[in-house]
């Protein structure tokens, strides 16, 4: 069994040399005369041509058969488009049933028909499936271009211990129980806190680790009860140093990983202004509908509802939306609960048209406010959700 290449690896350039490649049979297509199957590796599928002398050997032959073939490779009268090796197809002079399979419980391909505890339960069969080794591919080639930024700058790439001594954090720790020291216990690391600051202090100046952390915590969209975070430190740098050196990194990968450029600098907020323009240290920028103050606007507002909030220290802000006519009451009470869950006192939605502002509060503001309203925001039809 031998391998000139990968199957996905085959183009237009490869006509009329002669290749070895094994895979898993993908799909099957039987038109009498020809044969056609879709031979599948990490790198991809390519499509093999079997002529009528073989039809025989290959009669008992199915899905996830392992194929080991030798052919020459031909230019594709149609075309695929759909897939990377489209243009051609291999001739195949020879081939040997490597291992034989039974029928699969799932679809291996990109979209497949099994429930979640299927997948799980023949989690090597879910794993052929392209989308999911594309994933893990992702993720060891982003991985690569980081350490090669990092190796590159002069950090230090060093493994700390996974059983040390408990360090409460915002979550509880896994422990693991001694069997040399009966009734102790080791904790599973929730980060590398206390090794972080052991390796400053002793001078590394910089390190780098693709850490596991461990935190026994209800799972979260954007969190599991063990993850790999990438963990950086830097000693005698300044905050726009490693905000540079981060966005060069970034670049790199964007550039290596999904062949996108990305500009930097990075648009760069302090906390303070994040949480002002958007209510969040995270911001989706992309969302567009900032925040804004208004509370001078109201300052002298004889509204309860704004009075209270200034006299008790409180800020009044509004998202401006555009094209929000067609809401409904239903719409604005479910709103105003996630506003109040968030952590706003309520909300109170406006709409200016025609040049006129309306809405259940209008009649408790000011010519006036109102008149520094439309100034202040330029307004024009719009409504005005106020928190």
């Amino acid at each position: 069994m031998n391998r000139t290449h990968h199957n996905g690896d085959l183009r237009l350039e490869n006509v009329n040399e002669h290749v070895e490649l094994v895979g898993w049979v993908a799909k099957k297509r039987n038109f009498g005369q020809l044969v056609f199957i879709d031979l599948r590796d990490r790198s991809g599928i390519c499509q093999l041509v079997f002529d009528e002398s073989m039809s025989e050997a290959l009669k008992d032959v199915r899905n996830e058969y392992v194929l080991s073939v030798s052919g020459t490779v031909l230019q594709r009268k149609d075309a695929n488009p759909d897939l990377k090796t489209g243009e051609i197809e291999v001739k195949v002079e020879k081939f040997e049933i490597i291992n034989k399979a039974k029928t699969t419980p799932l679809i291996i391909a990109d979209e497949t028909d099994a429930l979640e505890d299927t997948r799980l339960q023949y989690r090597y069969l879910d794993l052929r499936r392209p989308v999911m080794q594309n994933k893990l591919i992702m993720r060891h080639k982003i991985t690569r271009s980081m350490r090669e930024y990092l190796d590159n700058n002069d950090f230090i790439e060093i493994e700390t211990p996974m059983l040390g001594k408990s360090t409460p954090e915002g979550a509880r720790d896994y422990l693991v129980p001694s069997r040399v020291h009966p009734g102790s216990f080791y904790a599973l690391p929730q980060s590398p806190q206390l090794y972080k600051q052991l390796l400053m202090i002793s001078g590394f100046e910089r390190y780098y680790q693709f850490a596991r952390c461990f935190r026994d915590e209800d799972l979260r969209a954007d969190r599991q009860t063990d993850f790999t975070q990438v963990d950086i430190e830097t000693s005698f740098l300044s905050e726009v140093e490693i905000q540079t050196m981060m966005e060069e990194m970034m670049v790199k990968l964007m550039k290596e990983v999904k062949g996108i450029d990305i500009q930097a600098p990075f648009l760069r907020l302090s906390y303070e202004e994040a949480m002002n323009r958007y209510g969040s240290d995270k911001p989706d920028n992309r969302f567009g509908y900032e925040l804004q103050d208004i509370t001078e606007v109201f300052k002298n507002s004889e509204f309860k509802v704004f009075k209270d909030c200034i006299d008790n220290g409180g800020v009044i802000k509004t998202i401006v939306i555009d094209n929000f006519s067609s809401i409904t009451r239903k719409e604005i009470d479910k709103y105003t609960e996630l506003a109040k869950k968030n952590g706003a006192k309520g909300l109170v939605v406006l709409k200016a048209q025609d040049n006129e502002l309306t809405g259940s509060a209008r009649k408790f503001l000011s010519e006036d406010e109102v008149k520094a309203l439309y100034d202040t925001l330029s307004l024009k039809d719009k409504r005005i959700p106020i928190k």
